[in-house]
């Protein structure tokens, strides 16, 4: 039961924003919470460089509609959620070394920020809302001090700090942020762990996946482009990037395996679209799917793969395709990774090739042996239970200051 996520109004501050192609946690979470609250999804403002370099995309196409007054700036989602474009530009400044000139143009855009949802919060109603803060350390370091508010929530489900474009200053901005939220919400225990030396209010929540998506399991056919491939297929579903991927371990699993169908389903970065796996003979791009399509695959796949790099990237990030393949009933051989560890009881963990060949056998074998323990184990993560383990936190620090 919730206690105090019901009947609240709140903003959310989504790093990805509402009409991205791909899943969001953080969309997910906004969904969720609008069961029992009103909720207002800020995406992400029109940046002057996305301007000039990809002034024809449709979602600048649709941002610049919003901000020059052609189409509304908030699109309602259901009865409770409202999706919002602010009508503002933000300056693009993140690669200025000097953190003086980098701070002042960062301030510039959070009060652009903030004034505009402050209109929105006044177009809806919304008093003192309670800030939902998605990874967005930049745009949203101020927020806590710019918009009133009852609660503000930093959530970290990535860690975004090592990445080129947060490089520079990243890791101060975020480190500061945690500092300042009343809660810090993560998706893992190394999440967790990352941020309590600068917040001693860090927790771990959970995670969820959208389980309605992988009901029903018995009734899904065979793609047309998949039951042609030679058994066993050893399959992977999701986003295909050298920055989360380890290409040449897909590559020695094909290699040492030529009997072995290694299928990848999902969009491909450039490097993986020039790598030397498109001439392997045993190696199947399947492209990208819509989100509905992607159960019909991993139901027909024989042995589901997570071969991700370690790095500090990946080491704490909560694999969420991972509940997925569960979810199905499907056997799962992937990186060992700390965050993987909560898995260890269902899924075949690996590091290296050899032991990589070891687990897919192992669990080619066992495929239709633990089947039932793999569902249940992956429904009991649901988003529901996600913002009840956040509810939950509130609850206790709330019980305690009253004491």
């Amino acid at each position: 039961m919730l206690h105090f996520l019901s009947g609240k109004n709140i903003v959310v501050l989504g790093l990805q924003p509402w009409d991205i192609e791909i899943g969001s946690n953080c969309k997910n979470i906004a969904l969720e919470l609008s069961r029992s609250n009103r909720v207002l999804y800020v995406n992400r403002a029109l940046d002057r460089l996305s301007l000039l370099k990809f002034r024809n995309h449709p979602r600048i196409k649709n941002r610049l509609d919003s901000i020059r007054g052609h189409k509304p700036d908030l699109e309602k989602v259901n009865e409770n959620l409202w999706s919002f474009n602010p009508r503002t530009i933000v300056e693009s400044f993140t690669r200025i070394p000097f953190k003086p000139v980098f701070e002042y143009f960062n301030l510039i855009n959070n009060k652009r920020i903030a004034k505009e949802i402050e209109r929105a919060c006044e177009v809806l109603g919304f008093e003192r809302p309670v800030i939902f803060v998605d990874n967005d350390f930049f745009r949203a370091s101020q927020m806590k001090s710019l918009v009133q508010n009852e609660l503000f929530i930093y959530y970290i489900r990535d860690y975004l700090v090592n990445q080129r474009h947060f490089k520079p200053h990243g890791s101060r901005m975020e480190q500061e942020l945690i500092s300042k939220a009343d809660i810090v919400a993560t998706n893992s225990v190394y999440l967790q762990k990352y941020a309590a030396p600068f917040n001693s209010r860090s927790y771990f929540i959970g995670q969820g996946f959208d389980a309605e998506l992988f009901e029903n399991s018995d009734n899904l056919i065979n793609p047309s482009d998949l039951k042609n491939i030679p058994g066993p297929v050893i399959g992977y579903v999701g986003f295909i990037t050298v920055s989360r991927l380890d290409q040449q371990l897909i590559y020695e699993i094909a290699k040492s395996r030529p009997e072995w169908s290694i299928v990848l389903v999902g969009p491909e970065d450039e490097y993986f679209v020039k790598s030397s796996l498109h001439d392997m003979d045993n190696v199947f791009f399947l492209g990208h799917k819509d989100k509905k399509e992607l159960p019909a695959y991993i139901k027909h796949f024989d042995v589901c793969l997570n071969p991700q790099l370690k790095n500090e990237q990946t080491e704490g990030n909560y694999p969420l395709k991972i509940d997925e393949y569960l979810s199905l009933g499907k056997p799962v051989v992937a990186t060992r990774t700390e965050a993987m560890e909560m898995f260890s009881n269902h899924t075949y963990l690996a590091t290296g090739l050899d032991e990589y060949i070891l687990k897919i056998e192992l669990a080619l074998r066992e495929k239709d042996k633990y089947v039932h323990k793999r569902t249940d184990f992956a429904k009991a993560h649901t988003w529901a239970q996600c913002i009840q383990n956040l509810d939950d936190v509130i609850h206790s620090l709330s019980n305690q200051k009253a004491v």
